[in-house]
């Protein structure tokens, strides 16, 4: 590791009993492989390694895209010699700066927002990214991603790893046939669809804000999307880089259209329970009443993909004429210029060594992006991805819109802005304003949280 000085950063007194932990949580579990079982010819420019040196990875993804994460890498590893370890833990974002300031951060993490990367990188904790991951972004990805990456300072950490579209509604499309639904071209139609369902004796929303210390964030995604859909694309960067204050008409406005569905006790929560559930519920599973029709529609974005799943265990088809599909939260008006949010996640290293740079370099690599979105249910903004391997038209659709360099493309707000506000006090105000706040109080706070400087 080289030598760099931390400054310190200031961490309440409760987070001290995880000083010096190391994350826990759910690994994949794939087995092993040797190099004789695998075609090496796209891996030896990342060299062998003697020994089976381990590095570890840290990260937020868990369950079955866990496994997934770790089977991407399961050729570089056979025929590297490098062992990769990943834990995945719903408590990363909150525990990551702390094990990093007691030395005991994982090697690698998956850093799942911008706010929280420029937390790390301004406290001096994660190592530069290598040249080798450098001239893979700026072969594989647009100037804005590796914008992303790089810090207050003007220094390159971070590679973007996966990506999503947000703001798509998930539906069965066998009960919009059968019930002769459309697709809504316009935020009204959407409110009358969601009308048309309640007045059938349907709760037509199913909605889960749960994420262990993350809960909220779902909801910021719905607020970010009407900013951007109804108050546009020059509103969306004044708000979120602070131009205009969080309490600011427009931010008013969009939340008071959230709320006239997610706060509305006849239409939500479908399957679930009133509007108090939407913070019980998990928002892996906020979805799944869509597949027995106690719920009709789904707030998500693409990566929701990977979480659909029967009781019974069977597979779910995703397609126009399956189990579940989705459709794009539509503009303010009908036939306005479809404007989109997304997110990603980022790679930084908090140590160096050789075996750190290859899995690095990998992970930035066109190759990793192809091997990990063949396996389904996940999508990369890497130009070199080859979009026919997605799993679905709903994830060819979005890596359609991520390479395409006319789209009205932003990432997600809450991930841009200060941890403070983004990762905090917007998340707590979501919890807040569904528990019974009135929306200015929630906005009000929310602004009086912003630093000053």
């Amino acid at each position: 590791m080289s030598v760099k000085q931390h400054r310190r950063l200031i961490v309440p007194v409760a987070a001290a009993a995880v000083m010096g932990l190391a994350l826990t949580g759910c690994t994949g579990d794939i087995a092993a492989q040797t190099a004789e079982d695998t075609d090496c010819a796209a891996y030896t420019d990342y060299g062998t390694f003697e020994g089976n040196p381990e590095v570890t990875i840290g990260g937020t993804i868990q369950d079955d895209e866990a496994d997934r994460l770790v089977q991407s890498w399961a050729d570089f590893q056979a025929c590297t010699g490098i062992t990769v370890n990943y834990t995945g833990t719903k408590e990363f974002e909150a525990q990551i700066a702390v094990l990093a300031e007691g030395g005991s951060a994982p090697d690698i993490g998956i850093i799942p927002q911008p706010g929280l990367f420029n937390k790390l990188a301004d406290a001096g904790f994660l190592e530069p990214a290598p040249e080798s991951v450098e001239a893979n972004v700026d072969e594989w990805w647009s100037e804005a991603w590796k914008g992303y990456g790089t810090g207050s300072d003007g220094t390159f950490y971070s590679a973007p790893l996966m990506a999503s579209i947000k703001g798509y509604v998930w539906y069965s499309p066998t009960e919009f046939e059968e019930k002769g639904y459309e697709i809504p071209k316009s935020l009204d139609e959407l409110n009358t669809l969601t009308a048309t369902i309640a007045a059938e004796g349907e709760k037509p929303w199913c909605v889960g804000l749960g994420s262990g210390d993350a809960t909220g964030w779902p909801g910021t995604d719905w607020i970010e999307d009407y900013v951007l859909r109804q108050a546009g694309a020059e509103t969306y960067d004044k708000w979120v880089t602070h131009e205009i204050p969080f309490n600011d008409p427009a931010i008013v406005e969009a939340f008071n259209s959230v709320g006239d569905i997610i706060l509305n006790p006849d239409y939500v929560n479908g399957g679930l329970g009133d509007v108090t559930s939407l913070i019980s519920t998990e928002f892996a599973d906020a979805g799944l009443p869509v597949l027995d029709g106690t719920c009709t529609l789904h707030h998500q974005a693409s990566f929701y993909e990977g979480f659909w799943k029967n009781a019974d265990g069977s597979e779910v088809t995703v397609a126009p004429d399956g189990d579940v599909y989705a459709f794009l939260l539509p503009p303010a008006k009908a036939g306005d210029q479809q404007a989109v949010t997304g997110g990603g996640e980022f790679v930084g290293a908090f140590k160096s060594s050789d075996e750190i740079t290859a899995v690095l370099t990998y992970l930035s690599s066109d190759t990793w992006a192809n091997n990990r979105v063949e396996l389904g249910g996940v999508l990369s903004a890497n130009t070199g991805l080859d979009a026919s391997l997605a799993s679905s038209d709903i994830l060819k659709q979005s890596i359609e819109i991520l390479q395409d360099p006319d789209a009205v493309f932003r990432f997600d707000g809450s991930d841009l802005m200060p941890g403070a506000v983004g990762t905090d006090s917007f998340w707590k105000g979501i919890v807040a304003w569904v528990s019974g706040d009135d929306t200015q109080k929630v906005v009000d706070t929310i602004e009086s949280s912003w630093p000053k400087s």
